[in-house]
C-alpha cells in the first residue's frame, strides 16, 4: 500500500540519495530532483518503479514550476516535501567572501528552498484530501555558525524563518512544516571534517561523523506523523562532535 507521494530535492547523492530511498523501502512514491542527470537515474532504479526522476534547478523558478507539473501530471498530488538541494562554498573570511559565493549560497539554499515550499504549498492547498508535509534540510548553522562561513550561516538561518512562517501559514490548509538539523552525516560532502574543520580558535580538528542511516531514519519519523501533529524543529548530530559549548 503506497504511503502516498514524496518529493526530494537534492537527491542524487549523499543526505538525499539515504532519505529518497529510505521512503521509497516504506511504500512511498519518489520523486527525485537534481541537477545531475546520471546521478538521479542511478538513484531511481535503486529506488523500483514507483521513482520518478526529474532534473531541476532549484534555484530557477521556471524549473521548479515544470518540476511541480510533473508530479502533477504523474501523481496528481504531493504528500511529502523534502527540501535538501543545498551547497557550501569554500570557507573564506567575511571581508574576503566573493559577492558570486554569497549570491550562489542563498539562492540554493534559502531561495530555492522558499520556491519548492511555494510551488509545494499551491498544489497541497489544493488537492483533494488536503493537505501534506514539507521538512527543510536546516543545519547546526542554523543556530550556531562555523567561523568563515558566514554565507552559509545566514542562509540556513533564513531556513530556520522559512520554517516558522510556513508552519505558521500551513495550519490553515492541513501543512505541517518542520526542520531538521544535521550535524556532521557521513556522506562524500563531509570528507573536509573527517580531515580537520577548521574551529573557532583557528585550529584544525577532525570531526567525528554520524552513519547518513540515522538522518534517513529522523526524516522517516518527522513525515510518519499525523496532520495534527508536528515536530518542528530536530537536530541529529555526531554526539562527540564539537557543538555543544562550540567556540
Amino acid at each position: 500500500m503506497s504511503r502516498g507521494v514524496a518529493l526530494v530535492t537534492g537527491a542524487g547523492s549523499g543526505i538525499g540519495r539515504s532519505v529518497a530511498l529510505a521512503l521509497a523501502r516504506t511504500g512511498y512514491s519518489v520523486v527525485l530532483a537534481g541537477r545531475r542527470k546520471a546521478q538521479l537515474d542511478e538513484v531511481a532504479l535503486e529506488a523500483g518503479s514507483a521513482a520518478l526522476a526529474l532534473v531541476t534547478d532549484v534555484t530557477q523558478p521556471a524549473s521548479v514550476e515544470a518540476l511541480f507539473a510533473g508530479i502533477k501530471s504523474r501523481f496528481g498530488r504531493l504528500d511529502l516535501l523534502f527540501n535538501n538541494a543545498g551547497i557550501a562554498t569554500a570557507p573564506a573570511a567575511l571581508e574576503d567572501l566573493k559577492i558570486d559565493d554569497w549570491r550562489a549560497t542563498i539562492d540554493t539554499n534559502l531561495t530555492g528552498t522558499f520556491l519548492c515550499t511555494r510551488a509545494a504549498f499551491r498544489l497541497m492547498k489544493s488537492q483533494q484530501p488536503r493537505g501534506g508535509r514539507i521538512i527543510n534540510n536546516g543545519s547546526l548553522s542554523a543556530t550556531t555558525p562555523r567561523p568563515a562561513m558566514i554565507g552559509y550561516t545566514a542562509s540556513k538561518h533564513g531556513v530556520s524563518g522559512l520554517t516558522k512562517a510556513t508552519a505558521l501559514e500551513g495550519r490553515q490548509y492541513d501543512i505541517a512544516c518542520g526542520q531538521i538539523d544535521i550535524g556532521n552525516a557521513r556522506t562524500p560532502l563531509s570528507t573536509p571534517i573527517l580531515q580537520g574543520a577548521l574551529q573557532a580558535d583557528g585550529s584544525r580538528s577532525a570531526e567525528p561523523t554520524l552513519d547518513v542511516a540515522h538522518v534517513a531514519n529522523a526524516v522517516l519519523y518527522m513525515a510518519g506523523l499525523p496532520l495534527d501533529a508536528n515536530v518542528l524543529f530536530m537536530t541529529v548530530m555526531a554526539n562527540q562532535m564539537p557543538y555543544v559549548g562550540r567556540g
